[in-house]
């Protein structure tokens, strides 16, 4: 018989400046927020498919971002929080948790759009200043 694996997104993939991939990992981030919201995964299935140890080592020691590292403290609680507390309980926490989550996703976003916005401000200039000395 055939076993359907679930994906695994391995971080240490994904190539590019680390402010993109602190970007592509808030994006990620807040789409498995949603997913596990709206039920598509469970907590479990998470920590499979995301919030495994290859993936917080990587955060650690390549992003060194307190808030990416928070998120993934967080995602690596969440299937903990259905075995040792009541369900309701349980239900209400896993919301707050995946709320801490976004949260936190949305500061890495603004963060990243803050950086970008003060690294064009300074190409921009000297994009002008080019093309001014180019056409004199």
């Amino acid at each position: 018989m055939k076993q359907n694996h679930p994906f695994h997104i391995v971080l240490s993939d994904s190539r590019g400046k680390p402010t993109q991939q602190l970007e592509l990992f808030a994006l990620l981030n807040l789409g498995i927020a949603q997913s596990l919201a709206s039920g598509v995964i469970s907590a479990t299935e998470s920590i499979q498919r995301f919030y495994h140890a290859d993936n917080c080592l990587y955060v650690r020691k390549h992003l060194r971002s307190k808030q990416a590292n928070a998120i993934m403290s967080h995602g690596v609680q969440l299937p903990d929080l259905f075995d040792c507390l009541p369900a309701e309980e349980a239900q209400r926490e896993f919301f707050h948790e995946l709320e801490k989550i976004r949260s936190l996703c949305l500061k890495l976003l603004e963060k990243g759009r803050r950086l970008g916005v003060s690294n064009r401000d300074r190409i921009e200039p000297e994009r002008h200043k080019g093309l001014t000395s180019q056409s004199t």
